[in-house]
């Protein structure tokens, strides 16, 4: 059987491509796990008066947990409390779809550190991730 495939290092996933493969691993993890009632996406933005979007909080609900992939807060709004209204915005939002706790990563020690203020606890860190800073993993549970 692998004489009949190839492969290639690509430097994009075409959109369909990553929709076909994430639907196999979802139905197998469905097998492995049990259903997921669906992942879901959830974005907050922090939005200008005008519309413009200046920053917010990416992230998706499965398996009974919030995944929080981005949040950015311009410099010029910071120390406002933003940080902890995305989180509670987002968390709140993640209770209500039923999960149990959040996670997410961050390389910056002065994110890690607001994140602690939230409740977030760090479960594992790889040392010198980039350069001297490290990438800090962190969860908080519900």
């Amino acid at each position: 059987m692998t004489n009949d495939i190839s492969l290639a290092v690509l430097d994009e996933v075409p959109s369909d491509t990553q929709t076909l493969i994430s639907g196999w691993l979802t139905a197998h993890n469905d097998v492995m796990f049990g259903k997921t009632g669906g992942h879901k996406s959830l974005f907050i933005p922090i939005e200008h008066h005008d519309g413009e979007i200046l920053g917010g909080l990416i992230g998706r609900t499965a398996r009974g947990w919030l995944d929080i992939d981005i949040m950015f807060i311009p410099e010029a709004l910071r120390g406002q409390g933003l940080a902890g209204k995305l989180l509670a915005l987002a968390e709140n939002e993640a209770c209500k779809r039923g999960c149990k706790g959040a996670h997410i990563q961050t390389a910056n020690p002065v994110a890690t550190k607001a994140y602690q203020k939230y409740g977030y606890e760090v479960f594992g860190t790889i040392e010198h991730f980039i350069d001297n800073f490290a990438l800090t993993m962190m969860v908080k549970r519900w």
